[in-house]
């Protein structure tokens, strides 16, 4: 009685006082109750546990903070701990939990959802023979019937029980989940007799619509079941027929049903595509019942007096009409083309959120109508290629209809400047998704159709602006739109791209629209490198840049990747410009003048000279690259000539904007021989700053970054070598005494992730001097040590290395030094499987489940059976109250026919089902991490 007090005392607290201190104490007070009840192993915790949770759920004079924490709780720990138990519980938790279900038949609607998810969650881990003959849905049925005041309770758990089939909250093991799932899938006409039985009753008509929509989800279960009397009684033809489905299409326009309605139609139309189902041909007579009475429904699209809500749920069936028969839409046959029609109406309706509904649709038509596997059945080139232009002309006009619908959806709005950081986030959002659409449209009718389109659109806005105005907003929304269509615009355009560059150059410099204007440019550089009047058009061009230079930051930047595409496409025209553009580079790299360019745009402009210089010959190649790099070199010669003290005193960023731009140098200038001569050069002014700054992880990690571009280069130049073999052990003996510990991974995850994209680099590129080097072995122990770093980048890149080291076979030269790699790995395996099975059980994210799993299957390619061994003694060290024999045997029959050669696909199955089973709760997860150690080498 006292704990049940003091737990209404803290919730009240939580949710009533006016002390934020209180509330906060309260709130520490309950979790902590919450975590004392994580040992249920007792019986007196047990009993503890349920008189708390009962009393308080009984009582009378508790209040629905304190029903709904209960419920929670209790639920939580069905879900998570019920493993814990002894197996004697399951009775009195079964008894218990239907006790409270049918208290709370009638709500609060909260709790008994809770309390319904539990005893799904309990029906989740235990046999079918336990609720009794048939398993918990006859239970239910039963139930049901010999206490009919309770149905609306026991809705609730029919409803909750195909959804909680895949809640991996649940801690059950992997096998008995797939169990339940046949289970379930076997008991699918129980299900839909009861709820059947339940439409009699009026005020639960939408509660039966709910289950029953939730019950069609179950869909995903039936590949347990090819061979099933499932599939037969529950086909198209009877379906079409089925009271629940004739109430749910006759409810689409029911005041209070609708919503429901709307969720069982739309699982319908998905289930006539499901693979279980047979598909379309054997589902023909529920589409022709579902699709008319959709159709049905198009009007109300326009209709000013509907809800908002309501348009969205209509809007939504026919975009679910859309994406599941999007293939049969494809053929071009007359009778589909209707949806077509309804999805332009979707596509029309002024709320964004309506008519993006459609978006998917026209990206999957557009693949199904252009991909060549769609026309293999029409046998050779020309019959296919007949049927390809039908089908592209059936639906031009569609398309062209989708541009209009679609292309003003990207204007600013009126009051942009006012707009909040998420408002302005999801207009970005829009125009990234219009763009897209865009692009499919340009798939279908080809880009210069579009263009044809959009500038009559530019044009007017452009006529609107002359008119005095002032309204830049239609002009950029056009630009815009031609900017996303530019890959698919023929370099060879002559009627429009000509119109369209002039007016380019006559626009105001509204910044907005500057912007635009720039990206615009640059979007189209290859068709400026192509256009016969090309040069003359290039200086124009390069004026209205620099101009976007001069200014915003934003125009600034857009300008300068502009210029760097236009360097790239346009580099042989331009070479002999290089000393006129090195003025634009010198004044964007030093901030001179009025340029707005900041430091990580201005490297768009170090990449564009770079490029330029490319196209030089060898002697001028030289001579443009030493320009290049003077005003780079001179600021960090000017700090390194005052010495190391002050070196260390700098802050990074004085540091890191010159090595970053020398970094694009590199890697840009395709001349290897001057960017050799000039890194020799270059290198011991490099070092001094590493001599001094080991310890900043910014520099570092800016160092690092200009090294990577040096193993490729020049990895397999013998007279590199010694040069090269020096650099490798300076860097990484470094950086590995910044690694020695998993907290200084997790301190600097930026320098790890640099440290081993390098030494993957050096895996590649230059295996001759790396795999011998003496500072080989000691960095694959510290890859060791930081696999588990959570920081994703720093992790993949530590996996990625490990890879290369295992699949040094397929690196330039590798094959001569894989002695030398086993004699290393050899003696480390054991610990490297070790702990790449623990990063899948739980070490790391489940997310990095696949880029462990390479891992582990590029050494095991590499290593041979051996691997198979060192799995069994880690698998081995995992008590078996977590992974039993049977369960771990597949994961090592996974592994050893991985190390026979299988590839990945069949190796994930397994792994994913070992890690499932390892992570299923927290407690078997602390028992799996503290067996396998994966922070101790040995």
């Amino acid at each position: 009685m006292e704990l049940q007090n003091s737990v209404k005392e803290a919730l009240n607290a939580l949710y009533h006082h006016p002390d934020d201190a209180v509330r906060m104490e309260a709130d520490r007070w309950l979790q902590s109750f919450q975590r004392t009840l994580d040992a249920w192993q007792s019986h007196s915790n047990l009993n503890c546990f349920y008189q708390v949770a009962d009393n308080l759920l009984h009582d009378a004079t508790s209040n629905l903070e304190t029903l709904i924490f209960c419920s929670q709780t209790l639920r939580s720990k069905v879900q998570r701990d019920f493993e814990e138990l002894p197996s004697e519980a399951f009775r009195p938790l079964q008894t218990s939990l239907n006790t409270l279900l049918k208290k709370f038949h009638r709500g609060p609607p909260k709790v008994r959802t809770q309390i319904s998810i539990a005893v799904a969650a309990l029906a989740v881990q235990v046999p079918a023979e336990d609720w009794g003959d048939g398993g918990i849905v006859n239970w239910l049925r039963d139930e049901m019937n010999a206490h009919p005041e309770y149905i609306p309770g026991f809705l609730e758990l029919l409803t909750v029980l195909p959804e909680e089939t895949f809640n991996h909250k649940i801690a059950a093991r992997p096998e008995r989940r797939r169990q339940f799932e046949k289970e379930l899938t076997s008991q699918m006409e129980v299900a839909l007799s009861i709820l059947t039985a339940c439409l009699k009753i009026n005020e639960l008509k939408e509660q039966v619509l709910e289950a029953f929509a939730s019950w069609l989800r179950l869909r995903h279960g039936y590949a347990f079941h090819p061979t099933s009397s499932l599939d037969f009684r529950v086909s198209g033809s009877v379906l079409a027929m089925h009271p629940l489905v004739h109430t749910a299409l006759s409810s689409l326009n029911s005041e209070f049903l609708s919503e429901a309605a709307v969720n069982v139609v739309s699982e319908l139309i998905h289930y006539t595509t499901a693979k279980h189902s047979g598909g379309i041909p054997v589902q023909m007579p529920l589409i022709q019942v579902i699709v008319p009475q959709v159709m049905s429904l198009k009007e109300q699209l326009r209709d000013s007096s509907k809800d908002e809500e309501d348009v969205k749920a209509i809007a939504r069936l026919f975009a679910d009409l859309g994406d599941s028969y999007v293939e049969l839409i494809a053929t071009g046959s007359d009778e589909p083309m209707v949806i077509v029609n309804a999805l332009l109406e979707v596509a029309s309706h002024p709320e964004y959120d309506i008519a993006s509904m459609t978006f998917n649709f026209w990206h999957n038509l557009q693949v199904f109508l252009t991909r060549r596997d769609s026309y293999i059945s029409y046998g050779n080139e020309a019959s296919a290629e007949a049927e390809r232009n039908r089908r592209l002309q059936i639906f031009q006009s569609a398309y062209e209809s989708l541009v209009s619908l679609v292309s003003f959806r990207v204007q600013y709005p009126q009051d942009y400047q006012n707009l909040s950081i998420e408002d302005l986030k999801e207009f970005k959002q829009t125009r990234y998704a219009v763009a897209d659409v865009l692009i499919d449209a340009a798939s279908v009718l080809g880009g210069d159709a579009i263009l044809r389109i959009l500038y009559l659109k530019l044009a007017e806005a452009q006529a609107c602006s002359g008119n005095g105005q002032n309204e830049w907003r239609p002009a950029e929304a056009a630009l815009f739109c031609v900017r996303a269509i530019s890959k698919y615009v023929s370099t060879a355009e002559a009627e429009v791209m000509p119109k369209i560059m002039s007016l380019l150059l006559e626009l105001p410099d509204q910044p907005q629209l500057l912007q635009t204007v720039c990206l615009t440019m640059g979007a189209y550089s290859r068709w400026l490198d192509a256009a016969s009047d090309g040069l003359a058009l290039l200086s124009s061009v390069i004026k209205v840049l620099l101009r976007g230079m001069g200014t915003s930051e934003e125009s600034a930047a857009a300008a300068a990747l502009a210029f760097r595409h236009i360097c790239d496409d346009c580099r042989r025209k331009l070479s002999g410009y290089f000393d006129d553009l090195f003025s634009i580079y010198h004044r964007a790299v030093i901030g001179e003048g009025a340029f707005k360019v900041t430091a990580e745009d201005s490297l768009h402009v170090v990449e564009a000279l770079s490029m330029v210089i490319t196209e030089l010959p060898p002697d001028q190649a030289k001579q443009a690259l030493e320009k290049l790099c003077f005003p780079v070199v001179a600021p960090l010669q000017e700090i390194i000539s005052h010495g190391p003290e002050l070196v260390g005193k700098k802050h990074a960023r004085e540091l890191t904007v010159h090595i970053d731009r020398l970094a694009y140098i590199f890697r840009y200038v395709n001349h290897p021989e001057a960017v050799a001569d000039a890194i020799h050069r270059l290198w011991p002014l490099l070092k001094a700053i590493f001599d001094v700054r080991a310890w900043e992880m910014r520099t570092m990690e800016s160092l690092c970054r200009a090294c990577k571009n040096f193993w490729q280069i020049f990895g397999s130049d013998p007279s590199c070598a010694l040069y090269l073999k020096s650099l490798i052990e300076a860097l990484f003996t470094h950086t590995k005494c910044l690694l020695t510990n998993i907290e200084d991974f997790t301190l600097r995850p930026d320098i790890a992730d640099d440290c081993f994209l390098l030494a993957s680099r050096c895996m590649r590129y230059c295996p001759q001097l790396f795999i011998p080097s003496e500072v080989f072995p000691s960095l694959v122990d510290c890859a060791l040590i930081g696999v588990t770093v959570q920081h994703r980048e720093a992790s993949n890149s530590i996996l990625t290395f490990l890879s290369d080291i295992f699949d040094l076979r397929k690196s330039n030269l590798g094959e001569q030094f894989l002695s030398i790699r086993d004699n290393v790995i050899a003696p480390r395996g054991p610990a490297i499987t070790r702990i790449l099975i623990a990063s899948l059980t739980g070490a790391l994210p489940s997310s990095r489940i696949e880029t462990v799993t390479y891992t582990l299957l590029s050494l095991a390619r590499a290593a041979g059976v051996a691997v198979v061994e060192w799995g069994k003694e880690s698998v081995a060290l995992i008590p078996s109250t977590a992974v039993t024999e049977v369960e771990s045997t597949r994961f090592l029959q996974a592994l050893s026919d991985a190390a026979s050669g299988v590839d990945i696909n069949t190796l994930m199955g397994p792994v994913e089902e070992l890690s499932d089973l390892c992570r299923r709760n927290r407690m078997v997860q602390e028992i799996v991490q503290g067996a396998l150690r994966p922070l101790v080498l040995k």
